[in-house]
């Protein structure tokens, strides 16, 4: 259905449909009376292609992860991020354009070519690195933008994020308050801004209070998280407890303790990170730094919508995970 089925219907010009329709001046208010009702009795509906080019707008956030696509999969966060994303951007009609590429400069390059074409009004930037490109060419190009991250890494952009250093010491605090003196951190990539500012307080807090802080590098997947846990609980001097980046590392390496005939938490006490539902169908039930990832995802997109609409660049602090403690810590009973 087109405006010109409207005009023939409605007795008038295209122009007087055209005028009518946007609400226009030019036509009477009989004449604009009659243009809607004939376009409510077709069914009209206008066309999304060309109210976008005509408002230079796509009605379309991009995001662009640099990861590994067959580890999304099994990565909770990401797929609850999304769902809050989504919730936010239909309300408002928007989409998500989400492209999976191999490497920081492949996910630069994709953005370049966004801006270029305007395929999108804006974007979601995540797992920032320290004097990360692509901050520096949105910021550079005016492309809306926000960083999912700390506004220290944002480089000046508007920044949704959680205090995860915060959260890293309330989980070694509780750890060492039952008596853990060896304490791991399996984390997850080190080039990852995030990761390095888990990375410090770990260290900061392990330090402080007088323990022992290995850290297990990983690259997020389960099949890492079990390797670095097995080592480490076969080695000379294992640690009584561990700290996972996310939950599915924790998930392995509980599965990795019950397979060395080590008790959870008698004798090893395990610490997830995000708190999806998996935390709370193992057995035991897994001790989260909890936060909600769809509400999270959802502040990130009001941010968002903000920024396209003029707003000025600004933090936002959207929670600090707190520690939900379940039957997967306990006291340390083994030699520590």
């Amino acid at each position: 259905m087109t405006i010109s089925d409207i005009a023939e219907r409605a007795g008038v010009s295209i122009g007087a449909v055209s005028f009518a329709l946007n609400g226009r001046k030019g036509v009477s208010e009989e004449t604009r009376a009659r243009v809607l009702r004939v376009a409510d009795e077709l069914g009209w509906a206008p066309s999304t292609a060309a109210r976008s080019l005509a408002e230079a707008k796509t009605e379309t956030f991009g995001l662009v992860l640099a990861r590994d696509p067959h580890n999304l999969g099994v990565e909770s966060f990401y797929m609850e991020f999304f769902a809050g994303l989504e919730i936010e951007l239909s309300k408002r009609g928007y989409s998500l354009l989400l492209q999976v590429v191999g490497s920081t400069d492949d996910a630069l390059a994709t953005l370049q070519k966004w801006h270029r074409t305007r395929r999108v009004d804006g974007v979601v930037l995540t797992d920032l690195i320290d004097d990360d490109p692509r901050a520096a060419f949105v910021a550079d190009s005016g492309l809306p933008a926000v960083v999912v991250g700390d506004p220290g890494i944002a480089g000046g952009l508007t920044s949704v994020w959680t205090d995860d250093a915060a959260s890293m010491r309330e989980a070694v605090r509780h750890l060492v308050s039952l008596g853990h003196r060896r304490i791991a951190r399996v984390a997850g990539l080190g080039s990852l801004a995030h990761t390095r500012i888990r990375d410090d307080a770990f260290a900061e807090e392990t330090g402080l209070l007088g323990v022992a802080g290995e850290l297990l590098r990983t690259d997020y997947t389960p099949e890492a998280g079990e390797r670095v846990t097995r080592e480490a609980l076969t080695g000379a001097e294992p640690p009584t407890a561990l700290i996972y980046d996310n939950d599915v590392m924790a998930v392995a390496g509980l599965t990795v303790a019950m397979e060395l005939g080590l008790g959870v938490p008698g004798e090893v006490s395990i610490v997830a990170w995000d708190d999806s539902v998996l935390c709370e169908h193992t057995l035991p039930k897994l001790t989260a730094l909890s936060h909600d990832v769809v509400a999270f995802g959802s502040h990130v997109a009001r941010r968002l919508f903000d920024v396209v609409a003029g707003s000025e660049p600004a933090a936002f602090l959207d929670s600090t995970p707190h520690l939900v403690v379940r039957g997967s810590t306990g006291t340390a009973t083994r030699d520590s």
